[in-house]
């Protein structure tokens, strides 16, 4: 499969309206995720291609080595149901066995629908919570380990397009940038997305901080990463850290590098051959005086993920519900980011036209 990734320039959102539209509509297993990763979309098992799979009792006239005597009975005809489960409806015991005839259990097979799953796997934080979105609601959460990985799944899928969103919440309550990738779904596979790198958390000590003092940036990701920071200014500066075995990062950024004025912040995590694309952006202003970070920020209207920008993200989580019945739980957000009439159209891509930052 290929991975398909935007790098976005444009300043007129209707440009990027339309572009993005086209690339939904051309490639439905694009996957938008900025920058490095190792992102892979993969078909684990496959119900009804006559090949018994991890996850299937039985694919067809595929049993593997099983047969109405593995099952507990004497004779008979071991079946297969639709849904790749057994069928011992032609399984039997003799009497001295104590049974009566005709097994029961599987019956027919005939209506049932192929169990259709999808599992994520990745890294996060250590014993941090990570969600999972399915066309912008929340649809699943797990803890990751304290090495950081995680692997979710949930099951109960139709067949057809989905856009899945992944974040995590380090151990202080900061949420990470979303995740988000596209994938078709296919009727009774399992579906696996690995090499998912959440990027690290970012926060500041100060909003405002005096030119040439330290501004401290830090977060978490994964134990022993990496940390390449960025600071916005011209030239853009660059700088690396470790994560410690908690995954916790600090780097105290000498000012008297930057020009007064407003500037910005974000971070990467690499470890192994593993990149992750770069968090949400946090801007500070350089200037004669400091004041320190508040730890409340303002929810931008139409930032549907809280990532601070309102950009391709939103708007594929917005594209979705376009001219569709909206959720319940997608209703608080059109009330809070848009109009507050209960759909999405032309009105609401509009308010987001204008509070766009890219």
């Amino acid at each position: 499969m290929k991975n398909f990734f935007l790098l976005s320039t444009f300043q007129k959102p209707p440009l990027v309206f339309t572009i993005f539209a086209c690339l939904l509509l051309a490639f439905p297993q694009y996957v938008q995720a900025t920058g490095s990763s190792n992102l892979r979309i993969e078909i684990l098992a496959l119900c009804g291609n006559s090949i018994k799979e991890s996850g299937e009792q039985c694919d067809d006239t595929d049993f593997g080595v099983a047969n109405c005597a593995s099952q507990g009975y004497d004779t008979g005809s071991l079946g297969c149901n639709e849904n790749c489960t057994f069928d011992i409806s032609e399984c039997t015991l003799t009497e001295s066995s104590g049974g009566e005839g005709g097994g029961g259990g599987g019956g027919g097979g005939g209506t049932e629908t192929p169990i259709t799953s999808v599992i994520f796997v990745g890294r996060a934080y250590p014993l941090s919570k990570v969600s999972v979105l399915k066309d912008g609601q929340l649809a699943i959460s797990t803890i990751a380990g304290p090495d950081s990985n995680f692997s979710i799944s949930f099951s109960g899928l139709s067949a057809g397009n989905y856009s899945f969103s992944v974040y995590g919440e380090d151990t202080s309550g900061r949420r990470s940038s979303l995740f988000t990738f596209p994938v078709f779904i296919t009727l009774g596979s399992t579906t696996q997305v690995s090499g998912i790198f959440i990027a690290p958390t970012i926060a500041i000590d100060k909003s405002e901080v005096k030119q040439g003092d330290n501004i401290a940036i830090f977060g978490q990701s994964t134990p022993h990463g990496q940390i390449t920071i960025s600071v916005h200014s011209d030239p853009e500066f660059f700088k690396q850290t470790t994560a410690d075995s908690n995954g916790i990062y600090l780097y105290n950024f000498d000012t008297s590098v930057l020009n007064k004025g407003q500037h910005a912040t974000k971070a990467k995590a690499s470890l192994g051959a593993s990149i992750s694309s770069f968090g949400q952006e946090i801007e500070f202003v350089v200037s004669d005086k400091t004041v320190l970070s508040q730890p409340e920020q303002t929810v931008k209207t139409g930032d549907l993920n809280g990532d601070g920008h309102v950009n391709l993200i939103d708007f594929s989580i917005l594209a979705y519900w376009y001219k569709r019945p909206i959720s319940e739980s997608f209703a608080k957000f059109e009330r809070d980011h848009f109009n507050g009439d209960g759909k999405i159209d032309l009105i609401d891509l509009s308010i987001m036209a204008f509070h766009w930052t890219g």
